[in-house]
């Protein structure tokens, strides 16, 4: 039977904005973001995201480093950067900062609209040697209630637990926008895609959910990084990129994300949400959050 054709009541064109960040740069790491925020609003962006840690750069050398690099949330620099081109272009960023709160560092995403500064997400799942720098998250899995729709965000290796993926659709997200910086798996063989795409098509196909993500290039301090930023509809399937592995550059999609709810219903029988055992595993996995998506 041929799909009826849907109103396009939340149509989006996503931007993931792939860049290589200089540490210590930061001045030059906020021009280069506002650069392409611009680009990408004049191909008519109005959902951009932009990689993790895209203001300070990733590999610090000490704490002193790391602390130098960071600014408060939303009243540091950056932020304000960024406040500024939303409102000037009118659309909505995700993007990833060196956030500090008094004494303490966290690896952070930002949700910023036309009207501001809407909210901020704090990297739960700490890899590698930001466990030196950052404190874990203490936010849990926020969605953001936006013009847009209802976006959800974490960070790089938080994608690599579905509890991160199922948290954001069990609270409603329409989107999940994904600053990352992705480092090569051991074993991959060299013709095949980024492991993190196969993880993110599954996870966007597995909960209903649209899916963005951006990720830097280049290597800092001897950390190589995969690129191959990607943008996966509701359904699993890319619908822009991935990008190059290893090239600046903006990749574009446009969609409506009202089909991550309205296209849920898999058949007659099957709704991937609505399907969960509940008497076999908590409702929303021991959370204290609250379900959204019905």
């Amino acid at each position: 039977m041929e799909e009826k054709e849907s109103r396009k009541e939340s149509q989006v064109k996503i931007a993931c904005i792939q860049m290589e960040p200089v540490v210590g740069e930061k001045a030059k790491n906020i021009e280069k973001t506002i650069g392409f925020i611009k680009e990408a609003a004049s191909r008519g962006a109005n959902l951009v995201v932009l990689p993790e840690l895209c203001n300070s750069g990733y590999v610090f050398q000490s704490r002193e480093e790391a602390f130098k690099l960071s600014e408060e949330v939303p009243a540091g620099p950056t932020c304000q950067a960024w406040i500024k081109a939303a409102m000037e272009h009118e659309l909505h960023i995700v993007a990833g900062i060196n956030e500090r709160e008094g004494q303490v560092l966290y690896n952070s995403s930002v949700v910023i609209g036309p009207e501001g500064y809407i909210g901020t997400f704090r990297k739960v799942h700490l890899w590698n040697e930001e466990n030196l720098f950052f404190e874990p998250g203490n936010l849990g899995f926020p969605v953001f209630k936006t013009k847009l729709g209802r976006i959800g965000t974490f960070i790089c290796y938080d994608g690599w637990f579905p509890e991160s993926y199922r948290l954001c659709a069990l609270q409603g997200a329409d989107i999940i926008c994904i600053p990352t910086n992705w480092v090569p798996i051991p074993g991959q063989a060299k013709d095949r895609e980024a492991m993190a795409n196969i993880l993110v098509m599954a996870a966007a196909h597995s909960n209903s959910v649209f899916i963005a993500c951006a990720d830097r290039v280049g290597v800092e301090r001897g950390q190589p990084f995969v690129g191959q930023s990607i943008i996966v509809s509701y359904t699993g399937w890319p619908i822009g990129g991935p990008a190059s592995p290893d090239a600046e550059e903006i990749i574009y999609a446009e969609a409506n994300l009202a089909d991550a709810r309205r296209k849920r219903n898999w058949n007659e029988y099957n709704q991937v949400l609505r399907d969960r055992r509940t008497d076999v595993y908590d409702e929303m996995l021991g959370s204290n959050l609250s379900p959204g998506w019905y």
